[in-house]
């Protein structure tokens, strides 16, 4: 079996047509989904970017595999392995399917981007395209990919994961792709009055200030500096949307060559995320800052031949790493005992099949929170705020108010006792087996998550422009002395 992996950096799954998207983004991949299944409440279990990552190479959750930030306490990978020998029970995906007679090879500079060199590890082919560290664009990576694919697509029994970064921010998108997406009208949120009542925030990534270090403004055209007018709305989604629709023509080119080569329709192909994107939620544009729904919530599309019937569409929970024992019963070989993921094949067949009764997600990057997702409810716990201003409990109706606009907490007591119940019982039931390992996020809790926006240099950045307040808000929320951090925006000894 031909089974090729399409990780598309920060996608929303609801900006592909396939998912009800009214802008004409992935004609391409909309063809994929219209002969398989797709998955509308997929969730990666820890994000962002080298959390998601990690559970992609290990099948496990970020609380079992160790990083769940990019660098510093709480970032370190437990590789299950020691000396020169591999764990049996948890393998890494790439190893494992080497093992069982499938070549492995991977397109994508995430490694060298986040110096995360344990995602080389088993890989029969590793190709670090460019030295960018993921600012290639898309036709950067397929001039490595297409060669590759025109020699070796024909080829059987290999597992193809390629990494596009393009709807990650910056977008560097030409502006013909920009006047493509202007002919249709953007979302119908935010809308205006939601952007203006988002004007006192004044987190990183928020509405205010896009963009947190440098001079505080777009390094690129396609994107404002800040979100204070709808027509700032209209730049920013215009250039994610385009973004996406010239990454997904140049996905077109892979389904040409296969087709070409007249193996398409027997390959398969899964089309996921590390993550999604924030674009107005909780006032965040264009980043992933906390465990909001937008942030976790991923594509999961499945074209599996022989397989899918086609054109199916589930809504039950499910996280990323569910995939990983997918793959193992659709290719007949066993699943390892101490990866986290429940299979999803019954879908794929078209039969009857619910999903997980809850989720538990987690991100320690720019704010430590964790967060359970039942069919109706959102419930997030804060443990540290990082430059936001997070409460430290949240309950959210995403069924009545699917862009957390509204904190039902203090109307809710009982749904959000049960909810904390629930964080707990798996917390336990995560640490508590034999040779369980402490859990990561309290080195982040403990240490703080500042890595790309960092107090000092926030906090001066509020001051020189008038915002002392605000200054001394996120100071009170973090209690944190007011002079702690003073006006050159050194913190004292």
């Amino acid at each position: 079996m031909r089974i090729i992996y399409l990780d598309l950096d920060s996608m929303r799954p609801d900006h592909f047509g396939c998912y009800g998207y009214h802008r004409n983004t992935t004609p391409n991949m909309d063809r994929i989904a219209r002969e398989g299944v797709r998955f509308s409440r997929a969730y990666c279990q820890t994000s962002p970017c080298v959390p998601s990552r990690a559970s992609l190479v290990s099948g496990r959750f970020g609380i079992h595999h160790g990083a769940v930030t990019h660098w510093g306490p709480g970032s370190e990978f437990r590789f299950p392995g020691q000396g020169h020998h591999y764990w049996p029970d948890m393998p890494l995906l790439p190893r494992y399917l080497r093992q069982h007679g499938y070549r492995t090879i991977s397109f994508s500079s995430f490694a060298d981007r986040h110096q995360a060199n344990w995602f080389y590890a088993g890989w029969s082919e590793m190709h670090n395209h460019t030295l960018k560290g993921g600012g290639e664009t898309a036709e950067e990576v397929n001039a490595a990919l297409l060669p590759w694919l025109r020699d070796h697509g024909a080829d059987d029994n290999y597992f193809l994961h390629v990494q596009y970064w393009d709807p990650h921010r910056v977008f560097k998108v030409s502006q013909e792709w920009i006047d493509l997406m202007a002919q249709e009208p953007p979302p119908a949120w935010p809308d205006a009055e939601t952007i203006a009542g988002q004007q006192s925030l004044w987190g990183p990534c928020q509405a205010r200030s896009i963009f947190y270090s440098g001079d505080f403004k777009s390094p690129v055209p396609t994107m404002p500096d800040a979100i204070e007018t709808y027509d700032d709305w209209i730049k920013m989604i215009n250039g994610y949307d385009a973004a996406i629709r010239y990454m997904d023509d140049q996905i077109g080119k892979i389904f040409d060559i296969l087709e070409e080569h007249g193996v398409l329709d027997d390959t398969a192909v899964i089309i996921s995320a590390d993550h999604g994107e924030c674009m107005g939620e909780q006032g965040v544009y264009s980043d992933h800052v906390s465990a909001a729904e937008a942030t976790h919530n991923i594509p999961m599309i499945v074209r599996w031949p022989g397989v899918t019937p086609g054109n199916l569409s589930y809504d039950g929970l499910m996280y990323n790493v569910d995939l990983h024992p997918t793959l193992c019963e659709l290719l007949g070989i066993p699943t390892p005992k101490r990866w986290d993921g429940e299979s999803f094949a019954r879908a794929l067949r078209g039969e009857p099949w619910e999903g997980r009764p809850y989720l538990v997600w987690d991100h320690a990057l720019y704010s430590c929170q964790r967060a359970v997702r039942t069919d109706e409810w959102l419930y997030v716990r804060t443990y540290h705020p990082g430059l936001f201003d997070f409460k430290p409990v949240e309950l959210y109706n995403m069924k009545q108010d699917p862009h957390q606009t509204t904190n039902v907490l203090e109307h809710h007591p009982d749904i959000a006792a049960n909810m904390d119940r629930k964080m707990n019982d798996w917390l336990h039931e995560m640490i508590g087996h034999h040779g369980s390992q402490p859990d990561p996020m309290q080195e982040v809790i403990r240490t703080g998550p500042w890595k790309y926006a960092r107090i000092e240099p926030w906090i001066k950045r509020l001051r020189e422009i008038g915002q002392d307040e605000a200054a001394a808000a996120i100071l009170r929320r973090l209690d944190l002395d007011e002079n702690l951090v003073t006006r050159d925006g050194h913190t004292p000894m």
